[in-house]
């Protein structure tokens, strides 16, 4: 009995330095994340990319000097489909003052052609890209789609909006048009 409390006294010391890193690590890990937190407008937009339906990778970073309206949707969202054309007509509006459309798809798995179909279906000309790992999502902190965000010439995050953005938005277009100005 004496070399059981023996063998379970000597591990006690082991187990609580184990205890201690994995408490050590947990705290990193939500110091890290909450240091993260969600974008805010005012903040540099996170680094970020993905790849366009011919394979290429394009970063956020390449666009700086333009106007950017970075959005996060799927082939399967309802309200995706709905203000996608709404997009579409803003991009052509503004295209020639510096404007351009990133429109991620966050459609999992080998889901590129039908992205490439949506893009045909709904005459989409703005820059698509696909997040297949839906990295961008876990990036920009979004929980549901649509989700796009306004980024200026320089590279901070000015507008954003979890949720559709209906036609003819105020605040949207007032925002664009300070961005754009």
């Amino acid at each position: 009995m004496g070399g059981g409390r023996t063998a379970a006294g000597a591990g006690a010391p082991r187990l609580i330095r184990g205890l201690g890193l994995i408490l050590a690590l947990a705290m990193t890990g939500c110091v890290a994340a909450e240091s993260a937190g969600p974008p805010r407008v005012g903040d540099p937009a996170r680094d970020y990319a993905a790849t366009n339906l011919a394979g290429e990778e394009v970063a956020l970073a390449d666009l700086r000097g333009q106007v950017v309206l970075l959005n996060f949707w799927a082939t399967w969202c309802t309200p995706c489909r709905m203000e996608t054309p709404y997009l579409q007509s803003v991009f052509e509006e503004y295209a020639e003052d510096g404007f351009e459309i990133v429109g991620v798809s966050m459609d999992t798995g080998d889901a590129a052609d039908d992205v490439a179909m949506f893009a045909e279906e709904y005459a989409v000309t703005y820059t698509i890209l696909h997040d297949p790992e839906m990295r961008g999502m876990e990036l920009y902190q979004v929980l549901g789609l649509p989700a796009t965000f306004l980024i200026d010439r320089e590279g901070v995050l000015r507008w954003m909006r979890y949720g559709p953005i209906p036609e003819d938005d105020p605040e949207f277009l007032s925002a664009l048009d300070d961005v754009i100005s």
